[in-house]
């Protein structure tokens, strides 16, 4: 961890020395000094870091040396910022000389001296410079003590060979132990004495218990046999409150707006009242039988037959929670350990160099002592090492032979792949530990935050965000991080989790540093050396003021359920990189303070539930900003003035919880702010055009990506505006959501004719992959349409179009919607994207329309009357043989469409497997089953549902079934 930190000052230094800075003061000797000793000093971190875990003197050494690379950190980056100003009020002034219209004006102005830092700034910065040189003196002159083992040691991060992630979820040695577990769950063979039946997994960490659970919860017979199924993390401290909403959530798939734990209780209770109710309570640590009691009781009504699991660490715990069954893992065979290390390390692996290393592998296994986890970390590990000599050395290691009094003996293989890490990833390893246990990691958050401490080595030609991915798939690969949940368009993984005792670890290696605080006792912790600390303060729980004490903290993840004056809290960190305020859903953050402009080092600023009108000005003094992201709860009606001084911002991020837009107002300048790569939402308004945002401010942010929303399309954006936005350059971005003005009401002629030259002139990228267009009303859309042949999503909600696109030309379109069309009223060829003199061909050419169309949509078409086919009868016949529609259609709704009588030909070609059909009264009535003249052309689809209440029915359901749906449509 040191070596990275060490090495980034070394770089900024030699930096310094080329600046304009050393020629002011007499410091270029001192700089150069500095630089040439933290060359010395870096030679030897390799071995003082490994040698740190047994020696307690090399690790107050290098916590010496950390303790003088940080303050000279923050002393560089004062210099930088002070630079960065320095352009920003230079180019305000350019701006403002070519602005002035009067000469007599610009006589009588007179502008100071502000193109570099003052020379009182320098003298400063010189100052401490010489300070801390004699410091690093003193720690130079300590190392010579220790005789380090002088190395270069691996600067560059090596990118993982492959992104394949080995399943490992079957766990090999447990094959009787699942079936057991899985036969009670089911209740085959048992007695029941208490309801719910409650089994108990017991082991030490990272023997398997939590993954046993998974394999069982996840088994099908299981899933078909419990109604209701929900697995909740307890962890330790025990919070009721938070395990009531948490399986309250999972119930009911959104968040409880409850707060006491006896109406979350009375809630959980009326739920699974009679039904048969399968609970996992992982990772248990409370001994207190009393915390445990108001859950048995509310879940005493469930019917015979429910189970609930338990996994701990502590057989106390399985005794105090009532255990009808304990089902005590025990360590793996050496063989069966064998088989889980080799599924991992020999993945993709020639099978004749698997018969070399297999001796080696088997010693290497011995070292394990049965534990799956121990054997799954060197298993990510020695997958990437291709030589034998690479495996001898692993073996030969001597922190295999760590004591347990030492360090817990699982840590070993830890430690033998946290060395294997390049520096820059051991920092962003350790950086994880400011988390608390069972934390679901964002991955994008957790790399923005890794860009923000200064984590990710910059190279050339490549994006930062691109790099900090790498550097999160290599540690995923290397099983430092679990329980992925993927994006389904790019299997990404978004989140996941770290095992408890990976975490641990974590923890172990950035003892001192890393804090997480959630009690409002004064545990007597020394927090002067923190540098990352996650506080969570409970409602009307006491602040610990110890904390004060991390004045050098540079990360505060605070988490506050009752009323706390930030302004205090901000007076005592000045050197943060990252800040996250989260004030809860019941003490909302309604005001930031203006305090927040004291943070010149910050990176990251993020704001979850934030509810007021607007953000202090001051936010715009954060010149070094790359990240700013808020959830904004309600309320946030403008952004601040200046935001144009942002320069360093990269993405800047607004999610709105409430539903609607939220019709922000967007400061003028805005475009300046060319680093932007992400910009979900944008807003066109203002009360005059001498305020107003204009959509030409996005004109030479080329750099997006992602998702961009625009809000404020219509009356007030002209066809020169849109065409200034240059939306075609933006080729990254991969969803666009295009919303006009939302008034309903029948527009005028010039309006439709306005909002049609707008959009023709609102061209997307040719990658575009998903487009939403809300509230247009021209009347016929734009050309470009089907020119996006990589679109996969398109939607339309409230438009005033007579007449659809041919969307069938589209060739990888999956899912359209199409809500809310007011004037459409047939839907025929053009539709497809066939021409009339396509149809009159005689010719074999096949052509597919809707090619890979998955999912279709219809709602609220009030208008809409007739879908047609191709044709008639014998025209339909001969154009079936040309054309193939929609081949791979799964799923097709029509919803509150009341004039349609009709669906096309082709319809009974598809191989539908679901009709929803809700208030289409005409339609349903020809639809009737066996009688309807439309009947014939859906009696092939397995699911049809005619019912707004969701009851569905088969195709080939008896004639009982016909008579049920006759006497429902009577009703």
């Amino acid at each position: 961890m040191a070596w990275a930190l060490v090495s980034a000052i070394k770089d900024q230094l030699s930096s310094l020395i080329t600046s304009e800075f050393t020629s002011i003061a007499d410091v270029k000797g001192e700089v150069q000094k500095l630089e040439s000793k933290f060359h010395t000093i870096q030679a030897m971190l390799n071995d003082a870091e490994k040698r740190q875990v047994k020696e307690e003197a090399v690790k107050l050494w290098l916590d010496k040396l950390k303790d003088v690379s940080y303050l000279m950190d923050d002393v560089l980056d004062e210099w930088n910022t002070a630079m960065i100003k320095a352009e920003i009020g230079k180019q305000q002034k350019d701006d403002e000389e070519k602005a002035e219209t009067s000469s007599a004006a610009k006589k009588r102005k007179v502008w100071p001296l502000i193109s570099v830092p003052t020379l009182l700034q320098h003298r400063a910065i010189a100052h401490k410079i010489k300070e801390l040189n004699e410091k690093l003196d003193e720690i130079d002159r300590e190392g010579e003590v220790y005789t380090f083992v002088l190395t270069r040691g691996n600067e560059e991060v090596e990118r993982p060979r492959t992104t394949s992630f080995v399943d490992v979820s079957e766990i090999l040695g447990r094959d009787k132990v699942r079936d057991d577990l899985v036969s009670i769950l089911l209740g085959k063979g048992s007695k029941e004495v208490r309801n719910p039946h409650v089994i108990s997994l017991v082991g030490m960490g990272g023997i398997g218990k939590t993954t046993l659970a998974q394999l069982a919860y996840n088994d099908n017979e299981v899933k078909a046999h419990f109604e209701i199924k929900v697995w909740v993390c307890v962890s330790d401290p025990f919070d009721q409150c938070k395990v009531a909403r948490e399986i309250l959530e999972s119930i009911e798939h959104q968040s409880p707006n409850l707060t006491a734990l006896q109406s979350l209780l009375d809630r959980i209770c009326n739920k699974v009242r009679g039904k048969k109710f399968l609970l996992v309570f992982d990772d248990a640590w409370t001994e207190d039988s009393i915390m445990w009691e108001p859950f048995r009781i509310a879940l005493k009504y469930v019917a015979q037959g429910s189970r609930i699991i338990v996994t701990t660490r502590k057989s106390r715990v399985a005794e105090i929670m009532g255990s009808a069954s304990i089902i005590n893992l025990e360590v793996l065979s050496e063989e069966d350990c064998w088989l889980v290390f080799r599924k991992i390390a020999f993945f993709n692996r020639d099978p004749r160099q698997c018969e070399q290393l297999e001796g080696l592998s088997r010693q290497i296994v011995e070292k394990c002592k049965g534990l799956p986890l121990a054997a799954k970390t060197l298993g990510s590990l020695l997958r990437f090492k291709r030589s034998i000599e690479e495996w001898r050395r692993v073996l030969d290691s001597n922190l295999w032979e760590l004591e347990v009094g030492e360090i817990e003996s699982l840590y070993a293989p830890l430690l033998l792949s946290y060395y294997d890490l390049s520096s820059p990833l051991r920092r962003c390893f350790s950086f994880c530990a400011v988390f608390p246990k069972d934390y679901v990691f964002s991955s994008d958050e957790l790399v923005f935050m890794w860009m923000a401490q200064g984590y990710i080595s910059s190279k050339t030609n490549m994006e930062m965000e691109i790099i900090a991915r790498e550097y999160f798939e290599n540690l995923a690969i290397r099983s430092f991080f679990q329980d992925f949940e993927k994006d389904e368009d790019d299997d990404q993984i978004i989140r996941c989790k770290m095992h408890d005792i990976v975490h641990d670890f974590a923890q172990l290696i950035s003892k001192n540093e890393c804090f997480t605080i959630n009690s409002d006792i004064d545990l007597g912790v020394d927090y002067k050396n923190a540098r990352h600390l996650h506080l969570k303060i409970l409602e009307n729980a006491k602040f610990p003021e110890s904390i004060f004490s991390a004045k050098n903290s540079r990360t505060l993840i605070f988490a506050c359920q009752g009323g706390y004056n930030l302004s205090t809290l901000f007076q005592h960190f000045r050197c943060l990189r990252v800040l996250t305020l989260f004030c809860g859903y019941h003490s909302m953050l309604t005001e930031l303070p203006d305090a927040v402009g004291n943070f010149i080092h910050l990176r990251y600023l993020y704001l979850v539930h934030y509810c007021g009108v607007a953000l202090p000005e001051t936010i715009c003094n954060l010149f070094n900003l790359q990240i700013l992201h808020i959830e904004i709860a309600g309320g946030l009606q403008k952004l601040p003035q200046g935001m144009d001084k942002l320069i360093n911002l990269r993405h800047f991020k607004l999610d709105y919880e409430t539903l609607g837009c939220p019709n922000i107002n967007f400061p003028r300048g805005f475009g300046r702010l060319t680093s932007l790569r992400t910009l979900k939402y944008f807003s066109v308004n203002g009360e005059d055009d001498s305020e107003r945002c204009k959509l030409g401010e996005l004109r030479n942010l080329d750099h997006l990506q992602g998702t961009l929303e625009i809000d404020g399309l219509g009356n007030e954006v002209d066809q020169c505006e849109a065409t200034n936005a240059q939306l075609k350059k933006k080729r990254n971005l991969r969803t666009l959501k295009l919303l006009f003005d939302p008034d309903k009401t029948d527009p005028k002629e010039i309006t439709r004719g306005m909002d049609a030259l707008v959009l023709n002139a609102l061209e997307p990228p040719p990658n575009l992959e998903d487009l939403s267009i809300l509230y247009y009303k021209g009347p016929i859309m734009s050309l470009w349409m089907v020119s996006l042949t990589n679109l996969k999503k398109l939607f339309f909600d409230c438009l005033f179009i007579e007449h659809l696109p041919p969307l069938g030309k589209l060739p990888v379109l999956e899912s359209l919607k199409i809500w809310e069309i007011y004037r459409l009223k047939r839907l025929g060829v053009e539709f497809m994207g066939i021409e009339e003199s396509e149809k009159k061909e005689k010719d074999d050419i096949s052509i597919t329309l809707f090619p890979n169309l998955i999912s279709l949509e219809f709602y609220g078409l009030i208008e809409w009357e007739e879908w047609n086919g191709i044709g008639g009868e014998e025209e339909e016949e001969d154009c079936t043989r040309r054309f193939a529609i929609m081949p791979r259609l799964q799923r097709l709704s029509i919803r509150y469409c009341p004039r349609l009588k009709s669906l096309p030909n082709f319809l009974h070609t598809i191989p539908l497997q679901n009709l929803k059909m809700e208030w289409c009264p005409i339609l349903k009535e020809r639809c009737k089953r066996g009688t309807g003249e439309e009947w014939p052309k859906i009696s092939h689809i397995p699911n049809i549902d005619f019912d707004p209440f969701g009851t569905i029915f088969s195709s080939s359901s008896d004639d009982e079934d016909s008579e049920e749906d006759d006497e429902e449509e009577d009703l």
